[in-house]
């Protein structure tokens, strides 16, 4: 029986070839379309790579079944069969985990927000963990953590961090597509240094992911942008509140404002907050479209949208619990130190699952 798949990834096929001879187009070369061509190529590139792959192994099959038909060549011809069939199988694998993670925000860098929630003092120290979680995760992975700006707790963590996550993965995603998972609410159950009676109290922090724009993906007018200039406050060295370098944008038509601090120029920190106004943008714009495709579909799995609370972390039984697939570990000191690849791998099978049982071969 056919693949169900095989039909979608001939047609995918087909507009893969379609977007290399564009490549090739003089009225195209040069032009803003050109690098959307580019872009889109090298996207479906992902599916059509091991899908080529796939078509030879499928045509070594057909070929060692011909020869079953030979007594002298019949042995031969079924370890072949054998072989390629696997092959075949491994790759039709990786072409679905490859469209799993098609959308285009998978390879880009990602805008990382983290804020205390309910729960005060230890709130703040449960998002300075976080912190150190995704440092500790995304730097052995390749990836780069550049501070954007910074708002420390009264007695350590922070209120607020946000940061830059830049590179591929050794699995070859972009920072957002390894972090894309951890958009919601974070839930802590510990028992806080500060409590002499060891009661264990609960509190929260939350994290967004955004995939980092492009100037051709998001138009903003300069005339809808109130910028302001202001000195730099806590960790920093002589250079703070000497000199107004730090930065904030609003953007009036959506309210959305950033503020970035962290570096000595003005310029530095306005281009850096000029790229994460445009990731919350784009993020908005994005969120759009996939409430108005679930809208559209009778079966709809999900929006994508950030749920209240994703993760409960629970320090008293070393327990992990992600709530959107009931999934639950016993190794929470090791995920802390950055050990996240199992509930990755839990929430990947989550994700690929639900693409496929909705995907009408469109990427």
């Amino acid at each position: 029986m056919t693949d169900p798949l095989i039909p979608h990834l001939v047609s995918l096929h087909a507009r893969w070839r379609q977007l290399a001879a564009q490549m090739e187009d003089p009225a195209i070369i040069g032009t803003p379309r050109y690098q959307q061509i580019l872009r889109d190529h090298a996207r479906l590139g992902r599916v059509v790579d091991p899908f080529i792959a796939w078509q030879a192994a499928e045509a070594e099959r057909s070929g060692a079944e011909a020869l079953l038909k030979d007594p002298e060549m019949r042995d031969l011809a079924r370890e072949e069969i054998a072989e390629a069939t696997a092959r075949g199988e491994a790759l039709l694998e990786s072409i679905r985990e490859r469209l799993a993670t098609s959308d285009d925000a998978h390879q880009r860098n990602a805008i990382l927000e983290i804020r205390a929630g309910i729960g005060g003092d230890e709130a703040a120290l449960f998002a300075g963990d976080l912190a150190r979680l995704y440092t500790q995760w995304c730097v052995p992975q390749g990836l780069r953590l550049t501070l954007l700006t910074a708002n420390e707790g009264e007695k350590g963590g922070f209120k607020e961090i946000t940061f830059q996550v830049t590179g591929t993965t050794r699995d070859g995603l972009g920072a957002y597509g390894l972090l894309r998972f951890e958009n919601g609410g974070h839930r802590v159950q510990r028992v806080p240094e500060t409590e002499a009676q060891g009661r264990v109290h609960t509190s929260a922090a939350t994290v967004a992911v955004l995939p980092e724009a492009e100037e051709a993906d998001v138009t903003i007018n300069t005339a809808d942008l109130d910028i302001d200039t202001f000195k730099a406050s806590g960790a920093g060295g002589q250079h703070v509140n000497k000199t107004e370098s730090a930065i904030r944008i609003t953007h009036r038509p959506t309210g959305v404002v950033v503020a970035c601090s962290e570096e000595r120029s003005q310029g530095a920190n306005k281009d850096k907050a000029m790229k994460w106004l445009r990731a919350r943008l784009y993020e908005a714009e994005r969120e759009r479209l996939a409430r108005e495709r679930a809208a559209t579909r009778k079966d709809a799995v999900g929006t994508g949208e950030r749920s209240d609370r994703i993760r409960t972390y629970n320090f008293p039984q070393n327990r992990i619990t992600d709530h959107r697939i009931n999934w639950t570990g016993y190794s929470l000191d090791r995920y802390m130190d950055g050990g996240c690849d199992e509930l990755l791998k839990a929430m990947a099978e989550h994700e690929k699952a639900q693409f496929l049982a909705t995907w009408d071969g469109t990427l």
